[in-house]
């Protein structure tokens, strides 16, 4: 569908909202998703330092039943523009960790709507809405985020397919992921995400026309940054920014991998990480800068 010039005038008028979200980091989800990762961690206590990307687990939206739509997202409309295109996804982002984050903290959050955006793409229109989040302690700001979302038509019949790019293969560490209905439903489940395409085969395949359940793009992130937790013991993280390049499904393994750019960083401390499919073609790239 083509979105007329009035449409996205009335999208932009969304720029500059506000909203706070207060929440507290508790143990239960942190336990639960070393549990889903299958990390042997000890259990957490008060004080245990939250990992990188896990604040994904706090600050969830929590829509009434009768406020989801069709696809299991909540309608649109609310804090984010009602962006009249059917599909959205998480594209990718930009994070700066300042303070850490520790179980028993109370936290706050601020998200402000930076920016929307039109373009035309190959395959239609396309609206991209950047959203900054800053979380605080009660240190101040701990943590601030840039969360790029994309909106999109669905692909027409006779669309062709945008040409894969191949991964890396300098990997310095990489892991093998077998991704199935479970990961992806637990992952789901702490996320109190209800998109249908993660978790629904029928709706995924029949209605989306996707040849199996899709892997979420921050559970990638999430097992990127990961294997670089496990590739260099002890280290934190810095920055991190990743980028959504192709979905990955269900229905064949996946890996990530890393290797220090030391070209650009000598000193070891910038790490390139991807994931790549089981036919070796990127579906997310991502920098990873340690403290």
């Amino acid at each position: 569908m083509r979105i007329e010039s009035k449409t996205i005038e009335h999208l932009q008028e969304w720029i500059g909202k506000s909203e706070s979200i207060l929440d507290t980091v508790t143990a239960a989800p942190v336990r639960a998703l070393s549990a889903t990762l299958d990390r042997p961690d000890p259990m957490p206590t008060m004080g245990t330092f939250l990992p990188e990307l896990w604040h994904w687990l706090y600050f969830l939206p929590h829509a009434r039943q009768s406020e989801i739509g069709p696809d299991g997202h909540p309608k649109r409309g609310g804090f984010l523009p009602p962006v009249p295109l059917p599909r959205r996804m998480w594209a990718g982002g930009r994070l700066e960790w300042i303070k850490p984050l520790v179980v028993g903290d109370a936290i706050e959050r601020t998200s402000t709507i930076q920016s929307v955006t039109h373009k035309s793409g190959r395959t239609g229109d396309l609206i991209f809405v950047l959203v900054r989040h800053e979380i605080s302690n009660a240190s101040g700001i701990a943590l601030i985020e840039e969360h790029d979302i994309v909106y999109r038509d669905a692909p027409a019949p006779d669309d062709k397919p945008v040409a894969p790019t191949p991964a890396p293969t300098d990997a310095t560490w990489t892991k093998a992921i077998n991704p199935d209905d479970v990961l992806l439903f637990r992952y789901s489940a702490l996320t109190f995400n209800g998109h249908r395409i993660h978790y629904d085969r029928r709706y995924v395949t029949e209605v989306e026309g996707y040849p199996g359940l899709i892997v979420h793009g921050p559970l990638i992130a999430t097992l990127l940054v990961d294997l670089v937790r496990q590739s260099i013991p002890g280290s934190t993280l810095k920055r991190f920014e990743f980028r959504a390049i192709r979905p990955t499904f269900d229905i064949n393994p996946f890996s990530v991998s890393a290797t220090p750019d030391l070209a650009l960083d000598p000193s070891g401390k910038t790490i390139r990480v991807w994931a790549q499919d089981h036919e070796g073609w990127l579906t997310m790239q991502a920098t990873a800068v340690l403290n």
